[in-house]
């Protein structure tokens, strides 16, 4: 890799925020991303450290190193280099709301459909979606839904 090559010089207040990163209780991520630039860090007249060295001693792989070396060479400050990105857009919002568990399980409690002996976990779907609840869900979810709610069809 082309970063492999590349030299980390950290000033003594970079060293020392990632000092701190690694001696608190952190993510694990960002202790690790922290201990391989304080690793392949050449301040100070440090000696250079083969990045499969460094790899080694932090059990992760050269890959991961050379990703470090250039996230932070690349990042605008220090502490960008070993946190995740933001999210450029939000989570999608999930389709199956309290609300709408709510509507299942009431169904669940009413009576079955004429000519059926007790509800199915399709029949309940169908229902859902012809009461208006929902536009589309499949019967393995309402099976989720139930378990989830500790509710039996028997």
């Amino acid at each position: 890799m082309k970063y492999q090559s590349l030299s980390i010089t950290l000033t003594k207040a970079e060293r020392k925020f990632f000092e701190d990163i690694v001696k608190k209780d952190r993510n694990e991520n960002e202790k690790k991303r922290a201990s391989i630039l304080l690793a392949v860090d050449e301040s100070e007249n440090r000696i250079r450290v083969k990045d499969t060295i460094v790899a080694n001693r932090e059990k992760t792989t050269v890959q991961t190193v050379c990703r470090v070396k250039k996230d932070f060479l690349n990042a605008p400050e220090g502490e960008s280099a070993i946190r995740r990105k933001k999210r450029k857009t939000p989570p999608v919002p999930a389709r199956i709301t309290s609300e709408i568990e709510s509507h299942i399980v009431s169904i669940c409690i009413d009576d079955p459909p004429a000519g059926c002996r007790r509800w199915s976990l399709r029949l309940i779907a169908d229902k859902a979606v012809e009461l208006g609840y929902i536009d589309a869900i499949s019967h393995t979810t309402v099976g989720k839904i139930l378990k989830k709610n500790k509710l039996d069809l028997v």
